[in-house]
């Protein structure tokens, strides 16, 4: 069975979109951007960067909100999404002031 990534990137040969990744979600994936094939609807965006990170959903992406094309996107609320060639996405972690 083929894994997430290797579906999207068979079906995937016409583009991609940017995913930034700030503060914990930098230091776990060890990038600051990458590219990833598109188009990809938002509920897989979790999956296809778990399988790629193993690990990251459950002791960052938890705790993180996501952007797409600067706005604020909820992962289950706005499943239905599809991120497209050439976007942007983000992923950020909570910030605390003081």
């Amino acid at each position: 069975m083929a894994s997430v990534s290797e579906k999207r990137l068979e079906s995937s040969s016409t583009g991609a979109f940017t995913i930034h990744y700030f503060a914990t979600a930098s230091q776990y994936t060890s990038k600051n951007t990458e590219r990833l094939p598109a188009p990809l609807p938002l509920s897989e965006l979790y999956p296809l960067l778990e399988e790629r990170y193993p690990g990251i959903r459950e002791k960052v992406l938890g705790s993180c909100g996501v952007s797409l094309e600067s706005e604020y996107v909820d992962i289950q609320e706005d499943a239905h999404k599809v991120i497209q060639v050439g976007d942007e996405v983000a992923i950020i972690p909570p910030v605390s002031s003081g």
